[in-house]
């Protein structure tokens, strides 16, 4: 039989801390992510039409953040189609128009939420249906647990967010969450790392998905209060939402290469 040598056993973290030699490569790193999120959004299905915006702040120039270009598929996008915009709302690189209603709720987020590197919205159909119900998720399972007491519900629908006001509005209501429902109208998340806040989009699609099958299927028993807070700290940091977020970005990279050009 042969002989096996032991290793030490390596459990957290399965990925090593980023860490930048400059601004340019802490800002190539995120709009890579930034690249790499939309492809895995046009995969989810999570694209429709001209609806939907991903956003990361600068580094250099924390008032101007990175947004996709109106009208281009997510699946198309790569880092050099990605657009630079100020809080005014100036392109101040790109040559093509943006959303408008991205602009608003992006900023908005942007100026008033420091913390925040990157947020993200789409019109994914789990993310509507749900947000139809005007009701929190429920921490029916271990990934849905990362939300409890996490999330908010964005209430009333008013129509499209076009308004400096309508945006104030949301963030008011986003308060420090990581999660808002927009009743009538879909998700939104936000993070530390574009890394963190697509892969919170990721799994709230998903909860909404996994809920809607079991609310159809009968009565689900949701974790209790205590243990599913406890579950949030385990599974809810976003810390642990960039890390799930790495192997999604491996595939995408080895499958997709060109969305680096």
């Amino acid at each position: 039989m042969t002989h096996i040598q032991p290793r030490p056993r390596k459990f957290w973290p399965p990925v090593d801390p980023v860490s930048y030699t400059s601004v340019e490569e802490e800002r190539q790193h995120r709009k890579q992510r930034l690249a790499a999120t939309f492809r895995l959004f046009g995969r989810y299905g999570f694209d429709q039409g001209l609806a939907g915006h991903v956003t990361a702040r600068d580094p250099e120039h924390p008032d101007r953040f990175w947004i996709n270009p109106l009208g281009q598929h997510f699946r198309t996008i790569r880092v050099s189609d990605l657009h630079l915009v100020d809080g005014d709302g100036t392109i101040l690189y790109g040559d093509r128009a943006i959303n408008q209603a991205g602009f608003t709720i992006h900023s908005a987020i942007h100026r008033a939420r420091p913390d925040v590197v990157a947020a993200a919205h789409t019109h994914s159909t789990y993310g509507k249906a749900w947000s139809a119900l005007g009701q929190p998720l429920a921490p029916l399972s271990q990934d849905a647990a990362a939300f409890y007491e996490d999330q908010v519900i964005f209430d009333p629908y008013s129509g499209v967010v076009l308004t400096e006001g309508e945006g104030r509005r949301l963030v008011e209501a986003l308060g420090d969450r990581k999660l808002a429902i927009l009743k009538n109208h879909g998700l939104l998340t936000v993070g530390p790392s574009v890394e963190a806040a697509a892969w919170w989009f990721i799994s709230a699609d998903n909860a909404a998905h996994t809920q809607l099958l079991a609310e159809a299927a009968g009565r689900p028993q949701p974790i209790d209060h205590e243990t599913a807070l406890l579950t949030r700290s385990q599974v809810g940091t976003h810390q642990g939402g960039a890390y799930n977020f790495h192997p999604l970005w491996e595939w995408i990279v080895a499958a997709e290469p060109d969305l680096l050009d």
